[in-house]
């Protein structure tokens, strides 16, 4: 058990956020109105016109009418199409709504439907500028009343983004279409839903929640240079907090992840005292776990959402899931404590992350059956107490691939939420193969099933049958959009600020794959192929910026740079090149 003494310090840290704490100033990343001619115009067969933008964004339309026409037009506005036309009763939250306009031949109007109450309520949710006119989610859209013939210079639509997004930013390929397709649909996802400035949960709140955000950020990291709508959230959210027990360490995640990624050490400062009240100290008992009373467990302990999600978790007074986020928030705190010189506050909490990390496995790890239980008391192992310690590094070396094999076996068995932390929980263990095959399977429960859809914006949950009122805009859904250049171009900071970047493609079964990952020095690309008993990567870095390569064994394990051969050492399933690459180059291991 931990000392009294680090106990009550450690509880001081997280309970008495000085009141001269100074939190930055709430503000939203610069958005701007973008105006796109349709992809298509077809006449339907009533006379109305079927238009249609390609994608889905938030915007609304501007209809110009010809000299001399004049008269009502229903427009017809929509997410979904059934029929071929606009579905007028889609489920659920998706997006539907129709607006009567008198057209003035020779002007072009704005049209958009009336605002809802529900995500303009305040002070909840995030509002766009007025003059704007009210933003909606649609791809399609009905013209019922048009006169003569209509051009694709007739309907344009003013669509909502991210001021600073660059489409040419990110790229990615490989060689099997159907995980470029997802990639594609998950960068999409990013861009569409900067809308706002700030990151929401999607359109039927248009509220920003921690773990939205984080997701968020991860995804928007990996596939634009914009740094500040992270921030924004993440200062917003200090403000206005949400309910659930794993959403305040989320806020850690998220303030350690901006520190990687720009290395900005005064960004850094400003946020660290704030972000203490997020590691749930006040809820340490004094046995050491973070624990939860009945209505915690009843609500504020979410493990997944919706609840049906969460494959059976049994909720208890010390529970797993929220113990792990919690000991994960604690060791990021340490890190980020000892990056500003916090020498005495660093060592508190790594002296108590790593024993709590004992005390965790010993409490709660399942001999024989390679699994976590679901918290003191319970013998039942859902798959969110074992992939959570598993994405959190807290499952010792020796037990990892029983407990990947274990999620193997049960599958996608979370939420579009979940999957971001059981894929990275099985590609840090080694299991990539099976993670890709969980992200391209076959059913409802993979980004397969929704690009097979002809969705063109991630979704809140795998189906309608999951959560029927869920949304059709929803980015925490967009988990590939970070986890492919991540681990499949095996692109990811080894130092903050990218000075240093860990290069560590993982076939996973592919046969190539490249792409362009941004970050705040400059696009990081990478190409990688495998060629019978040779695995070839081609890299170019900034100026400025290292990288430690790590390629996967294969062959003899000798590795050439334009001929020349390096110097290497093995370590377990990877070869690593000995000297940090710089600039551009072609590695050759065979």
């Amino acid at each position: 058990m931990i000392a009294c003494g680090t106990r009550t310090v450690m509880r001081l840290i997280g309970v008495l956020w000085m009141m001269v704490v100074m939190v930055p100033p709430l503000g939203a990343a610069p958005t701007h109105v973008v105006s796109e001619e349709p992809v298509s115009v077809e006449k339907l067969g009533d006379g109305g016109w079927l238009v249609d933008f390609g994608k889905v964004t938030f915007g609304n339309l501007q209809i110009a009418a010809p000299e001399g026409m004049s008269g009502v037009v229903e427009v017809r506005f929509g997410e979904a199409l059934k029929d071929g036309r606009v579905d007028r009763k889609p489920p659920g939250t998706v997006r539907y709504a129709e607006v009567r306009q008198h057209l003035i031949g020779g002007q072009s109007l704005r049209v958009a439907p009336p605002a809802d109450a529900r995500n303009t309520k305040q002070p909840e949710a995030i509002l766009t500028p007025p003059e704007w006119g009210v933003l909606f989610p649609f791809r399609w859209v009905e013209l019922h009343g048009w006169k003569g013939d209509l051009t694709l210079q007739n309907v344009l639509r003013n669509s909502v983004f991210l001021e600073s997004w660059n489409d040419e930013a990110a790229s990615f390929e490989c060689s099997d279409p159907l995980i470029q397709r997802i990639w594609g649909l998950c960068r999409d996802s990013i861009k569409a839903t900067s809308f706002a400035g700030i990151y929401v949960d999607g359109d039927r709140e248009r509220i920003p929640y921690e773990a939205d955000a984080y997701l968020n950020q991860l995804s928007h990291y990996a596939t634009d240079t914009d740094v500040e709508m992270a921030r924004d959230t993440f200062d917003h959210l200090l403000r206005h907090p949400t309910w659930p027990s794993e959403w305040g360490p989320h806020m850690v995640f998220m303030a350690y992840a901006d520190w990687m990624h720009t290395g900005d050490r005064e960004g850094l400062a400003q946020r660290y005292e704030a972000v203490k009240s997020k590691l749930l100290m006040e809820r340490v008992g004094p046995d050491g776990w973070v624990t939860s009373n009945e209505k915690q467990r009843s609500w504020n302990d979410i493990v997944d959402w919706p609840q049906g999600e969460r494959d059976g978790f049994e909720h208890r007074e010390v529970n797993t899931v929220v113990n792990a986020f919690h000991l994960r928030a604690v060791q990021l705190m340490g890190e980020m404590a000892r990056a500003l010189g916090k020498e005495q506050e660093a060592m508190a909490y790594e002296s108590r992350f790593e024993e709590r990390k004992q005390a965790f496995q010993e409490a709660f790890f399942l001999h024989g059956r390679g699994a976590y239980r679901d918290g003191v008391g319970s013998n039942h192992a859902s798959l969110h107490a074992s992939m959570f310690p598993l994405a959190f590094g807290l499952v010792p070396e020796s037990e990892q691939d029983a407990v990947a094999e274990m999620l193997v076996d049960r599958g996608m068995k979370c939420s579009v939420y979940g999957a971001q932390y059981l894929l990275e929980g099985l590609f840090q263990a080694g299991r990539g193969d099976a993670g890709l095959g969980l992200m391209t399977a076959k059913g409802d429960r993979s980004w397969r099933h929704m690009v097979e859809s002809g969705t063109t914006v991630t979704w809140e949950a795998w189906d309608q049958k999951y959560k029927p009122n869920q949304d059709w805009n929803h980015a925490w859904g967009a988990a590939p959009a970070n986890l492919l250049p991540r681990f499949i171009l095996g692109v990811e900071p080894a130092e903050p600020g990218w000075s240093v970047v860990r290069m560590a493609p993982v076939p996973c079964g592919l046969n190539e794959a490249k792409g362009k990952v941004p970050t705040p020095r400059g696009p990081v690309e990478v190409h990688w192929k495998k060629t019978g008993t040779s695995y070839g990567l081609k890299f170019s870095l900034p100026e400025g910026m290292k990288a430690r390569v790590l390629l996967p064994y294969r062959g003899s394990g000798k590795v050439s740079k334009e001929e020349v051969p390096l110097p290497t050492r093995r370590e377990g399933k990877w070869i690593r090149v000995v000297p940090e690459q710089e600039g551009a180059g072609t590695l050759l291991l065979r």
